[in-house]
């Protein structure tokens, strides 16, 4: 798994968990829809840091909670 899909899975899990929507994450994050879709995209890889934590304010949650997952600690260095 890579990084973009493992930010892209966690989003979908929390958004899951909090009965969101994208357009409503955009909403409470202060972001706007095209946003969200467009890291959502699989065609998108780079995924900002500053997005994601506007993301997550709108969970309501830390950086670190957002990355606190087996899958993020399972991730292969990126560095061969």
């Amino acid at each position: 798994m890579s990084v973009k899909d493992a930010v892209v899975q966690r989003i979908q899990e929390l958004c899951a968990q909090q009965d969101l929507t994208y357009n409503a994450l955009a909403v409470t994050s202060g972001v706007t829809p095209s946003t969200v879709y467009s890291l959502m995209d699989a065609r998108r890889r780079d995924v900002s840091i500053v997005t994601l934590k506007k993301l997550c304010d709108g969970f309501g949650i830390t950086l670190g909670e957002f990355f606190s997952t087996p899958e993020f600690d399972a991730l292969e260095q990126e560095i061969q």
